[in-house]
């Protein structure tokens, strides 16, 4: 097969890391193209997430993950302003019963940090009976769809950003400082090869798959198959309560959309893989979706049941009775983190270049505030 167009980067991957990359690379003049294997940009954990502008909260038992969090959240609320809720109130609870994080631990981990932990005595809207103790803090919420959709007229006014959906890497092979990349239309099932000085695999749970088919090493990681449930409540709309720290649950605005995501440590996880690649039994029924080329889970008739209600009992548990919620949907994913994470529950954001000459980058993402840590390592 006769290479064809050069490019200065492709990039595998067409989420919120693969096309921030993209633009970034673009502005310093690179000639970029990005591999999409679904019909459109933003179909998985770009838009299937609790939408939390982390501060750093969140990891009392992952100092790295936090203080990273809370670093590149002034530049990604000053770069999104337009599309970030700044408008709730946002509180984290310790539960009476069974934490691994007590009130004490929590407050001396925020002063670490030098974020915002106010105690609150008492509040109507919440269940003392349950909590130990109540925190207000600073925290927003961002709008995945809002910020995809910026995303997309951003690459639609760069000409110099070629984008190939539907499209599925065959093989690929070094040639000197140039990779040769084969690749397969799935549209029209026709094939065609591209070269490129750089590559950077920015597909997050494809993350092994990709790289084996580069000849590089396996990240080490474990994948879940997750439930996002999206709830509305008129007593607590611009309310966000996240109970720490353990097999608890999280509930706060889903960016500017007017529903509340809802999130749950026992409950959103419907299925674990521990291989490297994400398999799962439900793979069985579609036989579309494989390991090693996982599809959109919320497409896919396999996916598992919603579990819901299950979600809203256990948070309504930190509730005043009063406190109402109506379930409208949920969207489901494949959430993929490294196996080392299950000690401390951290999501650390790691950029490893895994082949020297010619260059391939592969990027695991944690949170959506760290997108600027390609700027750190990328080589023009």
């Amino acid at each position: 097969m006769k290479s064809t167009e050069l490019y200065d980067f492709v990039i595998v991957g067409g989420g919120i890391f693969g096309v921030y990359s993209a633009l970034y690379l673009a502005q310093n003049g690179a000639k970029v193209c990005i591999i999409e294997k679904e019909s459109a940009l933003f179909q998985k954990a770009s838009v299937v997430n609790q939408a939390r502008l982390h501060s750093g909260y969140h990891y009392p038992r992952s100092v790295a993950t936090a203080v990273m969090s809370n670093d590149n959240k002034e530049r990604f609320t000053a770069d999104h302003r337009d599309f970030i809720n700044f408008s709730f109130d946002q509180y984290y609870a310790i539960d009476r019963y069974g934490s691994f994080t007590d009130a004490s631990q929590f407050e001396r981990f925020c002063q670490h940090l030098g974020i915002k932990c106010e105690l609150v005595e008492q509040h109507p809207l919440f269940n003392a009976d349950r909590i130990e103790a109540l925190f207000l803090t600073t925290e927003y919420s961002f709008d995945p769809f809002l910020i995809a959709h910026a995303y997309r007229q951003k690459l639609a006014d760069k000409k110099d950003i070629k984008i190939f959906f539907n499209t599925k890497i065959i093989s690929s092979h070094s040639v000197g400082e140039e990779w040769h990349i084969a690749l397969l239309d799935l549209k029209d099932q026709k094939a065609f090869e591209l070269r490129a000085k750089q590559v950077i695999n920015a597909t997050y749970a494809g993350s092994n798959a990709v790289n084996r088919i580069f000849g590089v090493e396996d990240i080490h990681l474990m994948h879940e198959i997750s439930e996002m449930a999206f709830v509305s409540s008129p007593q607590a709309a611009q309310t966000g309560l996240t109970i720490m720290d353990g097999p608890f649950a999280s509930l706060m605005p889903y960016g500017l959309s007017g529903l509340l995501s809802l999130s749950s440590v026992a409950y959103t996880h419907h299925k674990v893989s521990y291989d490297n690649l994400p398999s799962f039994d439900c793979q069985k029924k579609n036989t579309a979706c494989l390991p090693d080329f996982p599809s959109v889970c919320n497409y896919c008739e396999a996916k598992p049941s919603s579990n819901y209600k299950k979600m809203l009992a256990q948070i309504s548990q930190y509730f005043a009775p009063e406190v109402e919620f109506q379930y409208f949907t949920s969207y489901y994913t494949i959430k993929s983190k490294l196996k080392a994470s299950h000690i401390d529950d951290g999501r650390p954001t790691e950029i490893a270049v895994l082949n020297e000459m010619p260059r391939y980058y592969c990027i695991f993402a944690g949170k959506i505030n760290s997108i600027y840590e390609i700027e750190k390592v990328i080589s023009f």
